[in-house]
Parts: C-alpha cells; structure tokens; sequence
C-alpha cells in the first residue's frame, strides 16, 4: 500500500510507469558517492554468496532426487541472495546493468555508467570471495560425511569446464531473467510483493542452470579453496570414497580457469542479457521519444 497525492493505492504499477522508475533509480545509483557505492557493492556479494552457501547445501546428496527436482529446489533456496539484495538493500552489477536505461535515455552520462559498473563489480568480487573465504574456515564442506564439500566442488568444477561461447550463451540467459526480476520489483508497493516477484525468475535461472558472474564469484573460489587446502581427512570422507572421487578429477579447476574460462565470458553474456534484451528493450518500448 502507498499514498501518492493523498490518495491510497494498492495497485502495482504499470510498465510504462516502471520503466520511468528504473530511470529514476539508475539516475540515483549512478550518482552515488565511490564508498557508500562500493560497501554496497560487497555487502552484494556477500549476500549472493549467502545464496550460494543455502544451494550448495540444499544440492548436497540430491543425486537420489530427480534431477528436474533437485535442480528446482536448489533454485528456490537460491533466491535468498536476490531477496536480500533487493530488500536489504545492495548494489549488484547484473541488476545495475538497468542503468543502461537511463544513460540511452540522456539521464547518466557513459562515464557515469561504466564508473558504476567498474566499481560495484569490483565490490561484488570482494564481497563473495571474502564471504567464500569465511566459509571455507567454518569447514561446513566437511558436514554430512563430505557431501556439501563435493558438492562445492563438483559445482565449481563444471563451471570452468564450459566452452567460452557456451558460457557467454548461459550468461545472457540468466542475465535476463536476473534482470526481469529486478525488473518486476520495480512493479512491486510492499515487501512481499518483491519477494514474490523475485522467486519465479531467480529459482527458473538456477533450476536451468544458467551462469550468474557474481554468484560464480563465490561458487568457483569455494571450489579452489577446498581443492588447495583441504586436509587429506576431507578426501577420505565417505561421500567421496562412495562416489569415487579424488583430487585428479578436478584437473582444470584453476585459477586461470576462473577467470579465463567462466568469469570473463559470463561477465560478457551476462552484460547482453541484462543490459541488450531487457534494460534497452525496455527503454525502446516506453522511453523513447516516438512522433505521433
């Protein structure tokens, strides 16, 4: 429920009216002094690894479940990250891909827009690695005989493993969604109605196993921490010794991996899918000056 004018409104708002509020807001986060931007920007990461941490541990030991199903739940309990980012208030790179609309629409200059992206990239990096950090020194990889650990790792491991074009692909498809979530939060008068915004996009992206560069920022690190610097009692744990697994099998899970392999092409597909197919679609559909 808001008062506008005095008067109480229940109703959500139209999408011409939410285009002109994602201007307002990209106005707004484009204009944000560099240290509130950038706390902002790690208490994202951290919030999306927050996320990360309720899927890893939900997909641990699901091999007995459908896979459909098991995708499904992990991509419920995923929406966590979003949710907190959203309501608690952080500032996340895919969702401020939306920018794009105000600086086509003359509102943010391009210095203005890739200043807010460079920065809050970079926060989000520092957010999620940090928060992959915390969590490797809470040993929680080791909790159910090993199985959230190899979780982890089979989680990272299949993401370094993707072709370039294939990644790119991914991260356009999960950009979108991301972004139409934000998207639909713009709609939204109450708190519930962003939460239930949120759900359907974020858990379809997860569920469908499209790539999400700031989530991938705690997921693949994870990885590596556990790979490098697990004790040798961690790989003879009972949900490794049952599934076969060693360390050889992670061969390219590397540093370079990360970054060469995963991050620098979902980052690209990730800036289409969020900036191209929803932020200027969206900007040609109600911004745009049209002649009669």
């Amino acid at each position: 429920m808001a008062v506008e004018n005095n008067v109480i409104s229940i109703d959500a708002l139209m999408p011409a009216e939410m285009a002109q509020k994602a201007e307002a807001i990209g106005v707004k986060k484009a204009n944000l002094a560099f240290w509130p931007l950038f706390a902002l920007s790690i208490l994202a990461g951290a919030f999306i690894g927050l996320g990360a941490i309720f899927a890893t541990t939900v997909s641990a030991g699901s091999a007995a479940l459908p896979y459909g199903v098991a995708r499904l739940l992990t991509g419920l309990v995923f929406t966590l990250g979003l949710i907190l980012v959203i309501v608690g208030g952080a500032e996340l790179f895919t969702g401020n891909n939306l920018i794009i609309m105000a600086f086509t629409n003359g509102k943010v200059t391009l210095k203005g827009l890739i200043r807010n992206w460079v920065i809050v990239y970079f926060g989000n990096f520092v957010g999620s690695v940090a928060t992959a950090v915390l969590m490797f020194f809470t040993r929680q990889y080791t909790f159910g005989n090993g199985s959230i650990g190899l979780a982890a790792l089979n989680i990272a491991n299949s993401k370094v493993n993707l072709e370039f074009v294939q990644a790119i692909a991914l991260g356009i498809m999960c950009n979108a969604m991301v972004c139409m979530a934000v998207w639909l939060c713009y709609s939204a008068r109450s708190t519930t109605d962003k939460i239930l915004a949120i759900i359907p996009p974020i858990s379809g992206f997860v569920a469908c196993g499209f790539e999400h560069s700031i989530a991938n920022m705690y997921f693949i690190p994870l990885g590596l921490f556990i790979k490098q610097f697990a004790p040798a009692s961690f790989w003879e744990s009972k949900a490794l010794v049952d599934a076969g697994v060693t360390i050889e099998k992670f061969t390219n899970l590397t540093w370079q991996g990360f970054f060469v392999n995963n991050l620098l092409p979902v980052t690209i597909g990730n800036i289409i899918g969020g900036a191209v197919l929803v932020g200027l679609v969206y900007w040609f559909i109600f911004l745009k000056k049209w002649s009669k």
